[in-house]
């Protein structure tokens, strides 16, 4: 059973380095939509950078053992700022142009996390 939480560790951080890889492209629809949406306009693209700088941190410290549970706890907050925006107003569930998809994404993500981070406190 130690091989699940490794396996869920490398499917987690290979979900962060997806994620955190678009985010240093020229423009993304997401951060424009929070962006237009809000009226803040440090979320494009000053924050998204930041995001994509959290979720590749993220990444790494899941791939390293000695970092896992940090990683978990980061996994967990980065998830949940993502489910909150998707949440809100500024954002929503289904994203003009994309759809849904992305939403259902981290609320996998963020179970999966869940519970990696049930299996590895167990252990304590």
């Amino acid at each position: 059973m130690k091989h699940l939480n490794l396996i869920l560790a490398l499917v987690l951080a290979a979900g962060f380095i997806f994620f955190g890889v678009q985010k240093f492209g020229e423009t993304n629809l997401i951060f424009s939509i929070i962006a237009e949406r809000s009226g803040i306009e440090l979320f494009e693209p000053l924050i998204r950078r930041l995001t994509g700088i959290a979720e590749l941190v993220t990444a790494l410290l899941l791939l390293i053992p000695a970092t896992r549970k940090l990683g978990i706890l980061a996994a967990i907050g980065v998830l949940v700022g993502a489910i909150g925006f998707h949440l809100s107003s500024w954002l929503g569930i289904n994203v003009p142009g994309i759809g849904h998809g992305l939403f259902l994404t981290a609320v996998l993500m963020l179970v999966l996390s869940l519970f990696l981070a049930s299996r590895v406190l167990r252990r304590l």
